[in-house]
């Protein structure tokens, strides 16, 4: 018996899905080396809190906004800060992962387009926290932020010296902001309805929330933007898939019609 795929219908536009099975293993397999790979830039709590201040003072040298002014409205009651900390902390991953399971079944193509720049925006930020540790300012007193999420909670975080999860000192680039984004420019690619570009709220809000709740800088946001543009210019998605999510089909002509249209040459 032959074990080959037969080709699809002469003409089809429909590409087949990668094997889920080893989507699945990718994916996971790519997140576990991400986790582990924090994992291996704890221990330079000196260097973190060093480069926090170099950063905060660059930003101020920079003259760009407080992060003050982003937090100050979420500090006038308890209801505000919660939901802040509360999509911070439960919107993240869920949110990139409808997303990619969405263009899995919907868009094969934009998928592996997409899940190509997600792994290698995030390998980026893996070298990036590996050799620039940073200390996110809700820990650096110079700042004189609050940390919402120890105060009002939900906290995904424990005391960094004894947190044994996660590396609270990757603060730059900010994931949160660069997966948030590349979903928005995702949905926006993938699809043709007109409110398509209302996904953008999605990383707009992430960075009030990220800012607000002072779990990153203004410039944690900055470089993971630009690690994505750099993604998007170097990966490209197919040329005729970019322009097919955004076009109208093209209406057969009549046999008529073509036998008239060649006649007048």
């Amino acid at each position: 018996m032959n074990g080959r795929k037969e080709p699809g219908p002469a003409g089809s536009d429909t590409p087949a899905r990668p094997p889920l099975v080893r989507e699945l293993l990718l994916v996971a397999g790519l997140f576990l080396v991400y986790k582990l790979g924090r994992r291996l830039a704890t221990g330079h709590t000196g260097e973190a809190y060093r480069n926090g201040r170099g950063v905060w003072d660059l930003e101020r040298a920079l003259r760009l906004p407080g992060e003050g002014a982003v937090q100050s409205p979420l500090l006038h009651g308890e209801g505000l800060a919660h939901l802040a900390n509360t999509y911070y902390a439960v919107v993240h991953f869920p949110a990139t992962a409808a997303f990619l399971v969405w263009l899995y079944l919907r868009r094969p193509v934009h998928y592996v387009w997409a899940r190509r720049i997600l792994a290698a925006v995030t390998a980026a930020a893996l070298v990036l926290h590996l050799t620039f540790p940073l200390a996110p300012p809700r820990m650096l007193a110079a700042t004189g932020l609050v940390d919402t999420a120890r105060v009002y909670g939900p906290s995904v975080y424990g005391p960094p010296e004894a947190d044994r999860l996660s590396n609270q000192f990757a603060a730059m680039p900010s994931l949160h902001f660069g997966w948030a984004l590349m979903v928005a420019v995702g949905l926006v690619v993938a699809t043709r309805a007109w409110w398509r570009w209302l996904w953008l709220l999605h990383p707009l809000v992430t960075l009030l929330v990220i800012v607000g709740t002072a779990n990153h800088f203004w410039l944690d946001a900055l470089a993971a933007a630009v690690l994505l543009g750099l993604a998007l210019a170097v990966l490209r998605l197919p040329r005729h898939t970019a322009t097919e999510a955004g076009r109208t089909p093209a209406r057969p002509v009549p046999a008529r019609g073509r036998a008239l249209a060649g006649a007048g040459r």
